[in-house]
């Protein structure tokens, strides 16, 4: 063999070598800029939670797909009766846990009941508030019965907060996840990361990855320099915006863009004094520049808002105007409501970039109509118990993930504590609805409701901006729910 021959043959060699190591690349490193405080989705308002383990390791009877839609998951199947009060659900058959236990009609009573008991703790607990009854019928039929005909069901059972889990577990749910999904947890590294591995025992179409790691990056300098040195393949919800023009002029990734469910807030605490007061809470709304928000925390990517409800909803209504940037009328208000500037407040930011980025910008427009926002900065987890649950805050900003979830409002107890029985009584209204065009009134005239009474500060939708290396596939461009769904992601051969 000549030396250019043999030559030949060894580029070509190394050439095969490399497509060969690329198509059977089956790991992945996704980065996240949260690290969920624990990994019970039943237990706990984190998205950082459902972002590791929704359909990668927990299932519910129905699922989102990525297009929003609801579809089957554990039960494959399910019959409602006339009156719309009674589902049967057809479980799929040979389901076993990670443990090797088999999952069964029992365990999806034991969920349900879990969930809507006095004592539950789950941060979803209305969903489940209709349930008379739940009835294993034999292993695999499950059904429940509801107080009144309820056309959210089958959605709201595909919230990561309705999966399927069991007893046998359930007391080291937090630490130690025992799902039914494609992927098996294997390990938490506190503070850095959590890896999955594939289940090979699962019962439905099986993962493409063996390995999925979540790499935890809460910097968002030091998520661009993770991945630009290709140490992380994926990074979902990418907290520096201002990078992207150099991911999209670098062959090696690509940059997708879409939706979620984000309604970004700037919630206010209505009962703590003076913000108990509705031209308090109308002055703070017009002294905020929503697209200076946007265009200084977002570079630009995110669609303006005027109530909790998703733009790319068929029934969104633009309120915008409502409540427009003024800062004059803000002043007006202040006066109005007997207010002694400056007016103190405080303003607690969890991590996320739009958080910390918003909050100093709303802080500068605040301070132009006499309040000043004392920011405190904490982490996720101490946001969850002193803001969240504690109500200890004055302003806070937060991107509300859940899908279609204008009924936090119809809660006294939730953060932000807005009581109205009007709008309470609506929300029952629209459970019991079943009419499509009934409901979308309905639906409008809830958006219009909390926008009158100025219950919080609406900024922007957040959207959903992912940058990953160019082999991957099979990612969710959009987000009908916070997940990380690695159940069909794949290296491209």
């Amino acid at each position: 063999m000549t030396y250019t021959s043999f030559a030949m043959t060894s580029v070509a060699a190394l050439a095969l070598s490399a497509t060969m190591a690329l198509a059977q690349q089956t790991d992945i490193t996704v980065g996240q800029q949260l690290e969920p405080p624990h990994l019970d989705p039943t237990s706990a308002a984190a998205g950082a939670i459902d972002s590791v383990v929704y359909s990668n390791v927990f299932e519910g009877l129905t699922r989102f797909g990525s297009d929003g839609s609801v579809g089957p998951g554990l039960a494959r199947s399910w019959d409602i009766s006339e009156d719309g009060k009674t589902y049967t659900f057809h479980l799929a058959e040979g389901v076993k846990f990670h443990d090797g236990t088999t999952m069964d009609a029992e365990d999806v009573v034991f969920s349900l009941d879990r969930a809507r008991a006095e004592d539950s703790v789950n941060a979803q607990k209305a969903l489940f508030a209709g349930i008379e009854s739940v009835e294993a019928t034999d292993p695999t039929t499950v059904t429940v019965t509801l107080k009144n005909p309820d056309g959210n069901f089958l959605f709201n059972m595909a919230w990561g907060d309705a999966v399927i889990v069991a007893p046998e577990s359930i007391e080291n749910i937090k630490t130690t996840p025992i799902g039914t999904g494609a992927f098996m947890f294997d390990n938490w590294v506190q503070g850095d990361r959590i890896e999955l591995k594939k289940n090979p025992e699962y019962w439905g179409e099986p993962a493409m990855l063996e390995e999925v790691t979540f790499k935890f990056i809460s910097d968002p300098t030091a998520a661009f320099a993770a991945m630009m040195a290709e140490d992380v393949d994926v990074f979902a919800a990418f907290p520096a915006p201002e990078n992207l023009p150099q991911f999209d002029a670098d062959p090696r990734f690509k940059v997708l863009v879409g939706s979620t469910e984000g309604e970004t807030i700037l919630a206010i605490n209505n009962k703590q004094a003076p913000l108990d007061n509705v031209k308090v809470r109308e002055a703070i709304a017009h002294a905020i520049n929503r697209q200076e928000i946007i265009d200084g925390a977002q570079f630009g990517y995110g669609t303006p808002i005027g109530t909790h409800f998703a733009p790319h909803h068929p029934d969104y209504l633009d309120l915008t105007g409502m409540s427009d940037f003024d800062p004059e009328k803000s002043k007006m208000l202040l006066e109005e409501a007997g207010v002694t500037l400056p007016l103190k407040l405080k303003m607690t930011l969890p991590p996320p970039s739009y958080a910390r980025r918003g909050g100093e910008i709303i802080a500068a427009q605040l301070r132009q109509v006499g309040i000043e926002a004392e920011i405190e900065n904490v982490e996720w987890a101490q946001w969850l118990e002193s803001t969240f649950r504690g109500y200890d805050y004055g302003l806070t900003i937060v991107s509300h993930t859940e899908p279609l979830d204008i009924n936090i409002y119809a809660r006294p107890e939730y953060y932000f504590q807005y009581d109205n029985a009007e709008f309470q009584a609506l929300i029952e209204k629209i459970n019991l609805e079943s009419d499509p065009d009934a409901r979308s009134e309905m639906f409008k005239q809830a958006q219009t409701t909390i926008a009158e009474d100025y219950v919080n500060a609406y900024l922007f939708q957040l959207p959903l901006i992912t940058v990953a290396k160019t082999g991957v596939e099979g990612l969710w461009e959009n987000a009908p729910t916070q997940a990380a769904d690695m159940t069909a992601v794949h290296w491209a051969e």
